[in-house]
């Protein structure tokens, strides 16, 4: 972060302006904000690009914000639209579709004259395509009923969500697992999208012809750039169909996507009975990977610190005065408790400077931090509650006891997977994968050989609100300091969590799982001592 500066004290009133700049700007809203995307590579080249991405990143890492950041800088010529998917969250399929759709189109329309002139024709080619929007609208909801009802006699129903990979993987269960009533269950709800999907198929020929006549007629505009933010929010069986669709409009007229989403919980690609649908990385679309993760912590450490002097600077604060908040290594701590995320950093920040009482010279140190990351892990825990379905929960928090169960055994922070078990195991990959995107774990390394075992590795770092209890870790647990020079030749040789101890754990675990977990948390917290 730099070096500190001890003898400034920043006034409260500069303190206060500081929060309310913060609190303002945790949660990008359209057109409210004018907060400036921090640039780290060519991820804000990539996003004002005549081509087709997605871009991949946690909660909180700023997706919304270089859309919008974006969307500013683009040349006179380019326009953009953007829609949230949030919006259509609980829309069946085709409807989502078709509403996305007329979303887009009727921004379009908003902004016509600007855009496009004041040509009648082009004006009248934008009103037949939301009539016929309209029209198939009315037509897929008197198609979904038929198709209900059929199902109905049928006695069979369509599985609406996923959290692995992969379609066919559409849920998080271990152990006994009816794959085939699984798999019958994906060929249906692909069946019946296909057929709800006729219709628009049929239509977009003309839809293309009549978006290149609008373009022809009114060349002030050169082409526009459709931002689909959150698309995770969408059921995910619908999520391949929707950017199938999106992809095939765009192809050969001058309309590019830019689509924003959590990597691990995105069906972008499904082949189902030998059938392509979606689209796949690097051949219709070039990944943009925005994440803070743990892989490089100083570089982590370094955009996050960026974030906060800019906001600090808004504020009217200096970049002296901003470290002189900090002791120690209590910014390194706090990156650490956020994850690397820099909504969660910024969020801590808030209550650290109200625990600590900056405004009365006090430093935000190691130990306030450790305070408040125990709390915090527990408020990451019941976000990936509420995220989950209902038969996946249990396992999930069993994950968390697990891995946190085998840290404490093994008394360190950093543990190590080999790669094959999680190539070949797509339910533990999946696992994984969630405990990622709620930050219950981070990753530090991938591709890692070991010093004794053969294979290459992943390194992963539990949250260190998962030991916040231990005050001194001398004699008790093994941090691996994340931080230092060194750190990769440590992680060499970390303890291995194989397929055997996991398994071992996550069975053994207690049948009240999540009571256990929280008790192990609160009850160790209280006393001081490893559980």
């Amino acid at each position: 972060m730099g070096e500190r500066v001890d003898a400034i004290m920043v006034s409260q009133p500069k303190l206060d302006r500081l929060r309310e700049v913060i609190t303002e700007n945790l949660r990008v809203q359209r057109g409210n904000s004018d907060t400036t995307y921090i640039n780290v590579g060519t991820a804000l080249q990539d996003a004002c690009a005549k081509q087709n991405h997605a871009i991949f990143a946690r909660r909180g890492c700023g997706k919304t914000l270089l859309l919008h950041h974006s969307s500013r800088k683009l040349k006179n010529e380019i326009k953009s639209v953007y829609l949230n998917c949030e919006d259509f969250k609980r829309h069946s399929f085709p409807n989502v579709l078709i509403e996305i759709l007329a979303s887009v189109f009727r921004e379009i329309d908003r902004n016509f004259t600007g855009w496009f002139g004041r040509k009648r024709q082009s004006k009248q080619i934008i009103k037949g395509i939301l009539d016929k929007l309209q029209s198939l609208h009315h037509a897929a909801d008197e198609h979904d009923a038929e198709i209900k009802t059929k199902m109905a006699h049928e006695n069979s129903s369509v599985i609406d969500g996923s959290i692995g990979g992969d379609v066919d993987k559409l849920a998080l269960k271990f152990g006994a697992k009816d794959e085939r009533k699984a798999k019958a269950e994906v060929e249906q709800s692909f069946k019946i999208h296909r057929e709800k999907l006729q219709e628009l198929d049929r239509w977009l020929p003309q839809l293309k012809e009549s978006i290149r006549g609008f373009f022809i007629l009114s060349p002030k505009t050169e082409c526009i750039i459709i931002h689909i933010d959150d698309l995770y929010h969408l059921k995910r069986t619908d999520q391949a169909f929707v950017v199938d669709y999106i992809h095939r409009l765009c192809k050969d007229v001058p309309l590019f996507f830019k689509i924003a989403t959590l990597r691990h919980a995105s069906t972008l690609y499904a082949d189902r009975d030998g059938q392509p649908i979606g689209i796949q990385e690097r051949h219709d679309f070039q990944p943009i990977n925005i994440d803070y993760t743990f892989s490089d912590f100083n570089k982590t450490v370094a955009q996050n610190f960026q974030i906060l002097e800019q906001f600090g600077t808004t504020a009217g604060l200096t970049k002296s005065e901003i470290q002189s908040l900090f002791k120690g290594e209590g910014f390194e701590r706090l990156v650490m408790a956020g994850g690397g995320v820099p909504r969660d950093v910024l969020s801590l920040f808030l209550e650290a400077l109200s625990e600590v009482n900056a405004g009365g010279g006090n430093k935000i140190g190691k130990d306030e931090v450790r305070l408040m990351s125990r709390p915090n892990f527990e408020r990451k825990i019941d976000e990936l509650k509420q995220d989950s379905k209902g038969d996946e929960q249990d396992d999930l928090i069993k994950g968390i006891y697990t891995i946190r169960e085998f840290c404490m055994q093994k008394k360190t922070n950093l543990f190590l997977v080999q790669e094959r078990m999680l190539q070949q195991n797509d339910e533990w990959k999946a696992l994984f994968n969630r405990l990622l995107d709620y930050r219950i774990i981070h990753s530090c390394a991938t591709a890692l050989t070991h010093k004794s075992q053969e294979g290459t590795y992943q390194a992963f770092a539990i949250d260190i609100g998962a030991y916040a209890q231990f005050r001194k870790l001398d004699g008790r647990f093994n941090e691996i300091g994340i931080m230092e020079t060194n750190v990769k030749e440590k992680m060499r040789s970390a303890p291995i969590l194989d397929e055997s101890k996991l398994l071992s754990i996550f069975q053994s675990a207690p049948t009240n799982i999540e009571t256990a977990l929280r008790e192990s948390i609160t009850i160790s917290a209280a006393s001081g001592v490893a559980p």
